[in-house]
């Protein structure tokens, strides 16, 4: 993605965020944002704390997952790399369509970091379907056990939620298929770079080609080596499954920070997981709007309306935009870090000459 589209869709999502934080508010008479802030206040700090690392856990087991693959494919890295390719990930597909920035950052960190592309591309995928099929399992769980719920909630969010299973059911089965079957993404790619040179829109075509056949081979060995070591995927599904949950369990405990019943903390999560299933298939950045209507939607059916909007605004605001923003921070200093360690590499090189 160029820095142009980067800052473009970074002032959008901004916006965007602003405009959801306003309609938001713009419906409740009774909340505002100092009596959001006061009631913080005033919450049980233990359960906010726990909200606060659940937050940082979601971040940080992404990393953990990517690393579990890493590691068995024959590439450690340290937390701390790892952590930044959890990151840009987080940033770029809270603020693009359908999260389509977050794999492509994230996959430029590990390549600067060595990391082969196909074997970055086979791990990126691999942890995009366990991640998928994380929130398929848990949708499950809620939707077996807490079926009630949806039926409180309106029938345009009953829609979504249903919309969002069955999308994340068959992208689970296509991210499989790219993976098993990956000489027919490559053979695609191949078919679209020849007739952007037959257009005059691409220059250079063998090497383009020489190169793209390289990361196939890159992407085909890696693949084959995760084939032969199933465990790959099912330590990458646990910690994929942790970190969705840690996410979706953020409401629940900001509910019990605010003096909510613990009898109903179980309810509290399984709302999530509906909610998340509803939005994941939004073509909105971060979902925003879409995300809030439906909190507020799974929120109100139990605890009231007015509470419902403090609800959403403080756990849609640890969970996501903060989340967000700091991992975009995280992100932009990763860069410059990296941009400076290029630069002393170039030094010392030129040195040597």
């Amino acid at each position: 993605m160029s820095t142009k589209k980067k800052l473009f869709w970074s002032l959008f999502s901004l916006l965007l965020a602003g405009l959801s934080i306003w309609a938001v508010l713009s419906q409740s008479r009774k909340w505002s944002l100092e009596n959001i802030l006061d009631s913080l206040g005033h919450a049980n700090k233990l359960w906010l704390a726990m909200a606060v690392l659940c937050t940082v856990l979601f971040v940080v087991l992404e990393g953990v997952a990517l690393s579990s693959i890493l590691k068995r494919v024959g590439y450690h890295r340290p937390l701390s790399r790892n952590l930044l390719y959890s990151t840009s990930d987080i940033y770029f597909s809270a603020i693009t369509p359908s999260a389509t920035g977050g794999q492509p950052a994230s996959a430029y960190f590990m390549v600067k970091d060595g990391i082969p592309a196909g074997t970055a591309a086979v791990a990126l995928l691999a942890n995009l379907i366990l991640y998928t099929l994380s929130l398929v399992t848990l949708g499950l769980f809620a939707i077996l056990f807490h079926f009630p719920l949806m039926w409180k909630m309106k029938l345009i969010s009953r829609i979504l939620i249903g919309a969002g299973f069955l999308v994340q059911v068959a992208l689970t089965i296509l991210f499989f298929a790219l993976l098993s079957k990956g000489t027919i993404v490559f053979g695609a790619l191949e078919r679209f770079l020849r007739l952007l040179h037959r257009l005059h829109l691409l220059h250079r075509l063998e090497s383009r080609l020489e190169r793209l056949r390289s990361v196939q081979e890159e992407f085909e060995i890696c693949a084959s080596t995760m084939k032969q070591k199933p465990s790959i995927f099912f330590m990458s599904f646990l910690w994929n499954l942790a970190q969705r949950a840690a996410q979706l369990a953020v409401p629940m405990c900001v509910y019990l920070a605010l003096g909510g019943a613990p009898a109903r903390a179980g309810t509290m999560f399984a709302s999530q997981c509906l909610v998340a299933l509803g939005y994941s298939a939004v073509p909105i950045p971060g979902a925003m709007g879409i995300a809030d209507f439906l909190m507020l939607d799974a929120f109100s059916g139990f605890i009231g309306l007015e509470d419902a909007f403090r609800l959403e605004m403080l756990s849609r605001g640890l969970s996501f935009y903060i989340c967000v923003a700091v991992s975009g921070i995280i992100t932009l200093l990763g860069y410059l870090m990296l941009r400076k360690r290029q630069r002393k590499e170039r030094e010392r090189h030129d040195r040597s000459i």
